[in-house]
């Protein structure tokens, strides 16, 4: 199997369990977003930890100790994904669904936008174009909820920043993520002793599954990540950006398919500008990728042998 199809079944597992999210978040309930927030940040650690020492790779975490900017850089991370997973999980389990796969349509154009803000890129014409339309996206689902979708905006500002502080890292998968984790896992057990403590706490006392799907957590953050980073190592940028809209596709269908939330009209007006936005932006990044190509095969070709083909 070619490095390129094993790329593409990366790729796609990790956005198929993305996209599945809200059905294994539903069965979460009745626990509440931060414990169960708290417990996938100290599972995940904890799965991380254990791949670490089975693939005897635990020397990065003495290096890092002589990177202070880099700890910070961990720490700001770390925050961000936080935020994210919360927000994600309230957003789920307060029958938001259909938002929440907005917050991720709308994150390649979020993306674009601290690109401009953050790294003083320059746009092309395309991508302002995309960026005009979607902020019309949000103006028009602004006043078809009645306000902001700001789930949907903080899903994809947090998961766009965090995207921006996780390149600028360059830390590989499976160590960024244990060192995020454990940054947060501290306060995630303070959390979970309170719990346990005043007899709130939901682990343990609904069901012996329940229980296991809890546990679970930490394999089911870990795993689409590490897939991810096999994806993200095998494919162009441009097959990978087309490969993300899976998993908000699928939520999108978890939201109303299966859980039954209202998309009326106005709505669907919104999320189909949505999808006209990242039309014209992906379009953009494949001609764009296309010209690059060309360009790197002409500049390839010695002049003598072009005089020589001619």
């Amino acid at each position: 199997m070619t490095s390129l199809r094993f790329g593409y079944l990366h790729g796609l597992g990790a956005y198929l369990l993305w996209g599945f999210f809200p059905l294994y978040f539903k069965l979460l309930r009745p626990v509440g977003p931060l414990e169960i927030l708290a417990h996938r940040v100290v599972w995940s650690a904890a799965f991380v930890a254990l791949l670490l020492v089975a693939l005897r790779n635990v020397g990065f975490l003495r290096s890092l100790s002589r990177r202070p900017r880099t700890l910070a850089g961990i720490g700001a991370a770390a925050t961000l994904i936080a935020v994210n997973w919360f927000t994600y999980i309230y957003g789920v389990n307060s029958d938001r669904v259909v938002e929440t796969a907005l917050g991720y349509f709308i994150n390649p154009l979020v993306v674009v936008l601290l690109g401009v803000l953050v790294l003083r890129e320059r746009l092309r014409p395309a991508q302002w174009l995309a960026l005009g339309v979607g902020a019309l996206a949000v103006a028009v689902l602004t006043v078809d909820y009645g306000r902001l979708p700001y789930l949907a905006l903080i899903l994809a500002f947090t998961f766009g920043s965090y995207s921006l502080v996780k390149k600028r890292l360059a830390l590989p998968a499976a160590e960024g993520l244990f060192v995020e984790s454990a940054v947060l896992s501290l306060p995630a057990l303070g959390y979970l002793g309170w719990l346990a403590a005043t007899g709130d706490a939901a682990f343990g006392r609904v069901s012996t599954g329940h229980t296991a799907l809890l546990v679970l957590a930490g394999a089911l953050t870990a795993i689409p990540l590490l897939l991810f980073a096999g994806a993200a190592n095998r494919l162009p940028l441009t097959a990978l950006g087309i490969l993300q809209y899976v998993a908000p596709i699928l939520q999108l269908c978890c939201g109303v398919l299966v859980f039954h939330e209202p998309m009326p009209p106005a709505r669907l007006t919104g999320f189909a500008l949505v999808w006209l936005a990242l039309i014209i932006f992906t379009a953009d990044a494949v001609r764009q990728a296309r010209r690059t190509r060309r360009l790197r095969l002409a500049a390839a070709v010695p002049p003598s042998a072009a005089v020589a083909t001619s």
